[in-house]
């Protein structure tokens, strides 16, 4: 399956190569809403949130109202998770907040429940399933160089994916994996990565990070991997 992505940053819809660099930008909400309309489901990503500077949450209000959403950007509580699945989200998505970024000198904190790394913020994520209910979660795990990164791709984490995603696997409903060294480039997916996580989980899997056309599409869909894409759909290369 395609999931259509939109990324909002500055009151726009934006795209950006390795989550840092802007290559894209759009004003015209209304015709990428209208290009999106028939797909069941759409990626929005409030990508000020998720940098910590500031929010675009009336236009996120705007979009959820007609198009069917999974949410992330910034979301770190079980509170703000509720407030978007208010105004509509089908699925809300936990990143950073997963994760312990100063491990090295909080590994002892006891309100982050028995982990085998240390890295990993088990009872926190217990704690969102058992108040939201694992369905409606999407626990990103997203890497650079190998390891997972967090606070907006800025910081990485000594912690691998296949590991953060065995322990966060009975708290959620879906994965989202982003390959941030690719993301934006439209280089292609690395399959091989793909099917590594696919034999780490029984959740839905969707990758993300240069994908480009859809014989991509097609080769995850075989292996039962769904996908998000930018960029190619944004630069035309890819028809919705």
């Amino acid at each position: 399956m395609l999931i259509p992505s939109i990324d909002l940053m500055g009151g726009r819809i934006v795209q950006l190569v390795h989550g840092e660099d802007l290559a894209l930008g759009f004003d015209d909400l209304d015709y990428w809403i209208d290009r999106f309309a028939a797909y069941p489901l759409v990626q929005l990503i409030d990508l000020d949130a998720a940098k910590r500077q500031g929010n675009n949450r009336g236009l996120m209000e705007r979009i959820l109202h007609r198009l069917p959403c999974q949410v992330g950007g910034g979301i770190r509580s079980s509170e703000d998770a509720r407030a978007l699945l208010s105004m509509g989200a089908e699925r809300v998505i936990f990143g950073s907040s997963l994760f312990a970024a100063n491990a090295a000198s909080e590994q002892n904190d006891a309100a982050r429940g028995p982990s085998s790394s240390g890295l990993v913020r088990r009872q926190f994520a217990e704690d969102l399933a058992s108040t939201l209910g694992a369905n409606t979660l999407v626990f990103s795990v997203d890497t650079k160089n190998g390891n997972v990164a967090v606070r907006g791709w800025r910081e990485q984490i000594a912690l691998r994916p296949q590991d953060a995603m065995r322990e966060l696997e009975p708290f959620c409903g879906a994965f989202l994996y982003t390959h941030v060294d690719t993301e934006g480039t439209m280089q292609g997916f690395p399959m091989e990565i793909a099917r590594t996580l696919r034999q780490q989980t029984q959740r839905q899997l969707i990758v993300a990070g240069g994908i480009r056309n859809q014989s991509e599409i097609d080769e995850l869909e075989a292996i039962h991997v769904d996908a998000v894409a930018g960029m190619a759909i944004y630069t035309g290369a890819m028809q919705t």
